[in-house]
Formats: C-alpha cells, structure tokens, sequence
C-alpha cells in the first residue's frame, strides 16, 4: 500500500542505493521529488509481467523474488531481490514494459522512482550512466551463469548453487532463514518440488546440511561447493 514518504531524502536513507552517491545535490533532489514509498506483505505481487515500465522499483527492506511468468502457469524465478537493489528491467529501454514479475517474499518496505527521470539523469551524468550500466550488466552475468547452471547441471547441482546463493549473497552467513518455500527452490532451479524434497533429504543424509521448512544450516561447506563446482 502506498503512504506518506518516511524518507525526507533520498542520500538520508539507510538501504540507500549506491549509484544515488554519484548524483549531484540537484539531481538527488529531481529523484526524490518524482518518487514515493510504499509497503508490501509477503506474497503481494509488486510489479506485474506486462505492466507499463513508467517507474524502477527500490528496495528498502525486505527479500522479493522476480520472476518470469511462464506456460501454463508455470513460474521461473530469475533472482531474489534484497534491499538496496534497484529493479529497472530491460523493458525500460526496449518495449516499456515489465518483462518479468516482481512478488514480496517478506515484509517490504520500497520506493518506485520514475524511470524516466533516472533515463534523463543518465544522459548527462556520465558516472550514473556507467554504474547504472554495471548493474545491468551484473544482473545479465548473473542470469547467464545460472542458464548454464539449469542446462549443464543435474538436479543436486542446481539446488547447491541456490543454497550457496542464499548464504553468500542474499544472508552472508552458512545458517539462514528458508525464506523460499520447496515450489520456490523448484522454480528457482527448474525441477517439481517433490525432487527439491527428495534431494534436500540426500543432502541431509550426506552431513551436508541440516533443513526443515523455517531454516537451513550448511554444515559441509566443501561438500557442498564440490556438488555445485561437479553438478
């Protein structure tokens, strides 16, 4: 839902995003005064696959997963969201629309900015429009390592290159909430969530980890890198 902005500007903010830190005291102020804050609860869909790309959404707080809505119903989920990620996909710039969905996986709180504002700070502020680009072009290794990973990787190596994802980028330590459910991790590696449960078990038995449905433990990190580097 939408409220009254709680940020009186955007360089005050604690999640701030980096590439803000290269803008001029004007711009900053051209940003914060064509956005607005708002909350999500989990499960609330943010950005909708085919909606109008007017503005990018920022994050503040909370983990949200974006996501291709596929055939039949049939979700992928391409990356998890955490706060201080900017999303602006590339529909800004080629159909001006969404090309993916965006969802709340916790409590969220968030900024939509107006895309058109950042495209015309880009234009004149060189430094912006690199680091901009060095976000897009993260976000494009990112995504190509995992569609090698989905097309060259069994099973088992998939889903220990999601749990190592977990750990390393999205909690920073080897014991983490599962923020994902089982269906999740599935869409997040391409398999049905009765080989995500099956696996998940194996992984269990090998001294690996240790999981239920609220948290996982990595408790063979080597074992587990070994599964992720041998797929």
């Amino acid at each position: 839902m939408a409220g009254q902005n709680i940020v009186n500007i955007c360089d005050k903010c604690t999640a701030g995003w980096k590439n803000f830190k290269l803008l001029s005291k004007s711009e900053l102020e051209t940003v914060n005064s064509n956005r607005y804050e708002t909350t999500f609860k989990p499960g609330e869909v943010m950005i909708k696959q085919g909606s109008p790309a007017s503005n990018a959404l920022f994050m503040a707080t909370g983990i949200a997963k974006s996501y291709i809505e596929g055939i039949n119903g049939k979700n992928f989920i391409l990356d998890l969201e955490k706060p201080g990620n900017i999303v602006l996909g590339p529909g800004a710039y080629v159909n001006s629309r969404h090309n993916y969905s965006v969802a709340a996986i916790t409590s969220i709180q968030a900024c939509f900015v107006s895309a058109d504002i950042l495209k015309k700070i880009s234009r004149t502020n060189s430094a912006f429009a690199e680091s901009l680009l060095e976000d897009y072009c993260s976000r494009a290794v990112r995504s190509h390592n995992r569609m090698v990973s989905m097309a060259q990787k069994r099973m088992s190596g998939r889903l220990a290159d999601v749990l190592l994802y977990l750990s390393h980028d999205i909690f920073g330590r080897d014991e983490f909430e599962m923020i994902l459910t089982r269906q999740e991790l599935g869409e997040m590696t391409s398999m049905a969530k009765e080989c995500v449960v099956r696996i998940l078990k194996e992984m269990e038995d090998s001294g690996i980890i240790s999981s239920d449905t609220s948290g996982v433990k990595i408790l063979d990190k080597s074992k587990l890198l070994n599964l992720s580097e041998k797929g």
